[in-house]
């Protein structure tokens, strides 16, 4: 397998083909379009494409305080990368957009939405997501929509590689709190990408239907120590063993370009064992949607 970034389907390289060249940047990844700008002529092409976002450099640090004293970091943008089934692209020859289906808004993200399909083998991972107001002093942000997917023990995306499977993809809407809780696996590895999970962030779930509403497209890390003691003994994940040996987080070209703060802030803290699954937790820092569109 190759880079995320590079290893799309092929009826999504089909149809994505003609979308132009800030949504090729975007499937590259920032820190790959910046090279390659410097190497073509980036003010030439910066002219052509104004203050995309694309082609921003790693993002600064902002952070905010909460009441006890605890911090918050506005959690850095990525790339949703070839996979989202959000509708903005095609998974063998059909728009792939399972935000629009049927039992999508879930807890439990391991049956596929077709009680008919595959459920997802692995290690139970219990994550809970807790969306604050950066700039409000870590507020809790109520009433948001989070889609979170990512791939199987086997490094595999459902809708995608999996044509007939729907599994580990699901919405859930934040709580009183700013939080909500999805069952899950721990996700396997796959050439090129240290483990991790993706998510968008919605202002409501209504708005929830199309990657086009979202105010967060962003990724999660695992924990190293979780994919070492998972890997090496789960036999679902047989496969992922090897990728992860050559993929280290370092070397990651999704979270190579964070900070330190922002890279803390995307890794959940996670206890538990493989016997007993994980429990997880991580705040996820909004800067500038405290107010709902």
């Amino acid at each position: 397998m190759h880079d995320e970034r590079d290893r799309g389907h092929d009826d999504a390289r089909e149809d994505a083909h003609d979308l132009g060249l800030p949504h090729d940047l975007q499937m590259i990844g920032r820190r790959r379009a910046l090279a390659w700008l410097g190497a073509v002529g980036a003010a030439g092409l910066l002219g052509a494409c104004g203050d995309n976002p694309i082609f921003d450099r790693a993002e600064a640090d902002v952070a905010g305080t909460g009441p006890d004293g605890s911090q918050c970091v506005a959690h850095p943008r990525e790339t949703a990368g070839p996979y989202p089934a959000d509708g903005s692209n095609r998974a063998h020859g059909t728009l792939a957009n399972v935000l629009g289906d049927s039992g999508i808004v879930r807890a439990d993200m391991r049956p596929s939405l077709d009680p008919k399909q595959p459920v997802a083998e692995g290690t139970p991972l219990e994550l809970t997501l807790e969306l604050v107001d950066v700039a409000n002093g870590c507020a809790p942000l109520q009433g948001y929509a989070i889609y979170l997917w990512h791939c199987d023990a086997a490094g595999r995306y459902s809708i995608y590689d999996l044509a007939d499977v729907s599994y580990l993809r699901a919405v859930g809407v934040t709580d009183t709190a700013g939080r909500v809780t999805f069952r899950s696996i721990v996700p396997g590895c796959y050439r090129g990408r240290f483990p991790h999970m993706h998510f968008e962030v919605y202002p409501r779930l209504a708005a929830a239907t199309s990657y086009a509403n979202r105010i967060l497209t962003s990724q999660l890390a695992i924990p190293e120590h979780v994919c070492r003691s998972v890997y090496g003994a789960v036999a679902a994940y047989g496969p992922s063993i090897a990728n992860f040996a050559d993929s280290p987080l370092d070397r990651d070209g999704i979270f190579a370009n964070n900070t330190p703060l922002q890279l803390a802030a995307q890794t959940p803290a996670v206890t538990g064992d493989v016997a007993s699954g994980f429990r997880g937790t991580v705040r996820i820092g909004l800067a500038g949607h405290g107010g709902k569109a």
